[in-house]
């Protein structure tokens, strides 16, 4: 069962809490390919969808998504290379988004200060 909900500041904290305490973060892949779509904040900026448990995860693999499935990123991976490539493709990140696809959206090197502070 999802603790997502329609607080997107909560669903963040959370996403920080369960990504230390895993050290995973969870993206829809389908062969090669990420799930990626269009911004709702920002014009012209794509974003990567990105929760801290699987079972998020896998409720969005419906519609579009349909063929996809969640694939665990360890966090070391994710803070090493993922964040630099996300960054230099303006790709934000959506971290945890609800049911509704609605969340945060934040640049790579934000949510990576944000997964490092001790006192986030």
């Amino acid at each position: 069962m999802s603790k997502l909900t329609d607080n997107l500041d909560a669903n963040f904290k959370l996403f920080i809490e369960e990504v230390r305490e895993s050290g995973q973060v969870w993206g829809l892949r389908y062969g090669e390919d990420w799930v990626v779509c269009r911004s709702a904040e920002f014009e012209d900026a794509d974003v990567m969808p990105l929760w801290s448990a699987e079972v998020d995860a896998r409720l969005h693999c419906v519609d579009e998504w349909a063929d996809y499935e969640p694939e665990v990123i360890e966090l070391e991976e994710f803070l090493d290379i993922w964040i630099n490539d996300l960054n230099e493709d303006d790709v934000l990140i959506g971290p945890n988004w609800n049911a509704d696809l609605e969340g945060q959206e934040l640049e790579p090197i934000e949510l990576a200060k944000a997964l490092v502070e001790l006192d986030a």
